[in-house]
């Protein structure tokens, strides 16, 4: 096969960058060694910034999106007898929408269909070839187990922390910065509508809890627990418990319900530095993991491949790698931003230390729900940046 830009992995970053790139003319195709059905129901958080929203209504896949999301203008912090809720519309002008990871997939997934968009599923054996010269390619063993190749101008490793992609970059001298933090989410889909209409953060002594929602009728709903514990440890019962203590505040109720599934994510910051190497470039999770507190991890594969998207549409298009030779400083400017804010949030919010800490947290919340500029620095931080595009 025959391709401008091959493109590994297919999550959203990897889809979303073939929509754009064909906007330009440019062909490409996506190769994901998973199944398609896997692909469609691989659950992931989905809270969708402002710019995000804006990219996908502006490629026409925003229609589901504004019928079956949510849309919030603003979040509660909570700490044991206060509840403060941040406007985002009035502090900074824009919104967030809840829309999970996995509905953006299938109408990716779902456009390429009706474009023609290549997208071939359930490959394996993918290896990357020649990506220091202009002649790269990629080779794979198709679904009916058919040996392939893929030559082309440009390779997207879009295919996450555990690819194929990052060993490339990784093997001429990459740059890691890691953080494993001392506590894990514990996370549950429950069957029971949200007992709020947004979302809220909550610290107490016992840990952080956070009340989110999948949709009118289900419910997500997340614990801090240590990084050694387990899922057999925690009955549905207590859960409920455990949640109701944490979010406990006079006047309110949480409501619970079955629970659809549950499980326990460690929680960890990782930035690898350049994002590129050749004619490679990593975008999302190939090159960058963030906690989920600041609700950044989606959100972040989407600036890179707008950056992405127009660096290649000049080099590509025009012969120009100006922007290209620049993609991975740029990306990383609002990598390390958002990095920066979402261990900000998840620092002052999870109990980790001593009873001083604590009262440095209280202080910090109180700070933040009192001072309008610094409501406004969190409102701007969590809605997201203007892409950079």
């Amino acid at each position: 096969m025959r391709t401008q830009v091959a493109i590994i992995g297919a999550g959203p970053a990897g889809l979303l960058l073939s929509h754009l790139l064909a906007r330009r003319g440019i062909e490409s195709i996506v190769i994901e060694n998973r199944s398609r059905a896997y692909v469609e129901a691989r659950l992931r958080a989905g809270v969708l910034e402002q710019g995000t929203v804006d990219l996908l209504d502006e490629i026409g896949l925003g229609k589901r999106l504004h019928v079956d999301g949510q849309r919030h203008d603003g979040i509660h912090l909570q700490w044991p007898g206060t509840r403060h809720r941040i406007d985002f519309p009035e502090l900074c002008g824009r919104s967030v929408w809840v829309y999970g990871q996995t509905e953006v997939v299938k109408d990716l997934i779902q456009a390429a269909v009706d474009t023609g968009q290549p997208v071939h599923f359930e490959v394996s054996d993918a290896q990357i070839h020649y990506v220091d010269g202009d002649s790269p390619s990629v080779t794979f063993t198709d679904a009916a187990g058919e040996p392939q190749r893929i030559d082309c101008d440009v390779i997207a490793g879009c295919d996450g922390f555990h690819g194929i992609s990052r060993p490339q970059v990784a093997a001429t001298g990459q740059q890691v910065f890691q953080r494993e933090y001392p506590f894990s989410w514990l996370g549950i889909l429950a069957a029971v509508p949200p007992s709020t209409d947004e979302l809220i953060y909550a610290w107490h002594p016992n840990g952080f809890a956070m009340h989110s929602m999948r949709s009118p009728e289900i419910s997500r709903l997340y614990l801090q627990v240590t990084p050694t514990d387990t899922i057999e440890n925690w009955s549905d019962d207590r859960i409920w418990s455990e949640l109701s203590t944490r979010m406990e505040l006079d006047g309110w109720h949480l409501a619970d319900g079955p629970v659809l599934e549950k499980g326990i994510t460690p929680m960890r910051s990782f930035v690898s530095a350049p994002m590129r190497r050749g004619r490679l470039f990593l975008a999302g999770d190939t090159a960058h993991i963030v906690p989920p507190t600041g609700a950044k991890g989606l959100n972040l594969a989407v600036a890179d491949v707008a950056v992405l998207d127009r660096a290649l549409g000049d080099l590509l298009n025009r012969g120009d790698s100006s922007l290209a030779d620049a993609y991975s400083e740029t990306a990383l400017r609002r990598v390390w931003r958002s990095t920066h804010f979402s261990w900000w949030m998840t620092s002052m919010l999870h109990r980790a230390g001593d009873e001083f800490d604590d009262q440095l947290q209280l202080s910090q919340l109180r700070y933040v729900a009192s001072s309008p500029a610094a409501a406004a620095s969190l409102a701007e931080n969590y809605t997201g940046l203007p892409l950079d595009r």
